[in-house]
């Protein structure tokens, strides 16, 4: 019997990949970012974790051993699902490893905006001396996090400190910890109005796709401020600009967009109530760490007993 394999397409420290080794003693484990050292080895490998394009080429379109992917990122709206689906392997998702950094990306999105710490740091780079009409405070205000996964509920247990009001919109109605009001998606248009922030985390999916355009923009007040950490194809960008430049609503705190990166002439770059991120926000010192430790690693052991990884595991019915 040929011995069974795991490919890991990321580098790891070597504590990381000991203790790996040491749930799988008999695997064959190759572990490492240049492509030199997993491609031979995609066709064989019964896991696969992280994903690269070489990985549909050569463990998904072709026959293959692949049972089990486990994707570096939270978001696998970019996967071949449907194949994946049709080939039985199980897919998992890095969900989770993101709530601390990106809400504390969020937090800062928000406070900078609120603060106008954006405009004093432009201000400086021309030695201007300006009060910039900073007024707003965000402690009392109303939140609505678009999305109650694990960024949304600690993004929602923050918001708790600066004693705002909680309204959450997702799949389901169920009221979780920090919110104080839960509802579906069908109700977003009526929560709207009363938001002072609307904070998107929530998956791409067929639901979500352009979930927010003129009609969601023009029900929010004024002076809320939009901020994306999703996906970018979530919200039409083209109509969140108008938005922004007519008023519409004050800001946005965007780290996330339709194409990435972001276009030179895209106007979002120039517009004094925007912050930009690069696709930054999940980034973190401790990112491998909770992966492996967190996920991977008691994923593993559960399919090693059970023949399925149980943290996770995306239900390619609803695509998350």
């Amino acid at each position: 019997m040929s011995q069974r394999k795991l490919v890991i397409t990321q580098n790891l420290d070597q504590d990381l990949f000991e203790k790996i080794k040491e749930t799988v003693p008999d695997w064959d484990v190759i572990a490492g970012k240049d492509s030199s050292v997993w491609k031979d080895h995609l066709n064989d490998a019964e896991i696969i974790a992280g994903w690269k394009k070489e990985v549909k080429q050569y463990g998904i379109d072709q026959d293959s051993n692949l049972k089990w992917l486990q994707s570096w990122s939270a978001g696998v709206d970019r996967f071949p699902l449907e194949e994946l689906h049709a080939k039985d392997i199980f897919l998992t998702t890095a969900s989770g490893v993101h709530a601390y950094p990106i809400s504390e990306t969020i937090f800062a999105l928000m406070l900078g905006l609120t603060r106008k710490i954006h405009t004093y740091v432009r201000n400086q780079q021309s030695k201007t001396w300006h009060h910039a009409h900073l007024s707003l405070e965000m402690h009392g205000k109303t939140v609505g996090i678009i999305g109650a996964g694990a960024i949304g509920k600690e993004t929602a247990k923050i918001a708790k400190a600066f004693g705002m009001k909680v309204i959450g919109i997702r799949h389901s109605n169920i009221l979780e910890e920090s919110f104080d009001e839960m509802y579906t998606t069908s109700s977003l248009n009526s929560i709207l109005p009363e938001c002072d922030y609307i904070i998107v985390t929530t998956p791409l999916t067929d639901e979500t796709y352009h979930l927010f355009g003129n009609e969601q923009f023009q029900l929010m007040k004024e002076s809320s401020f939009f901020i994306n950490i999703g996906r970018g194809e979530i919200a039409v960008e083209e109509e969140l600009v108008h938005a922004l430049e007519t008023g519409s609503i004050a800001g946005a705190g965007l780290d996330v967009f339709e194409k990435e990166p972001l276009a030179d002439q895209s106007p979002l770059w120039n517009l004094e109530n925007v912050i930009i991120t690069p696709h930054t926000a999940g980034s973190t010192e401790h990112y491998d760490t909770r992966v492996i430790e967190d996920i991977f690693i008691p994923n593993l052991k559960h399919y090693l007993q059970e023949g399925v990884p149980k943290i996770n595991l995306v239900d390619f019915k609803k695509g998350y």
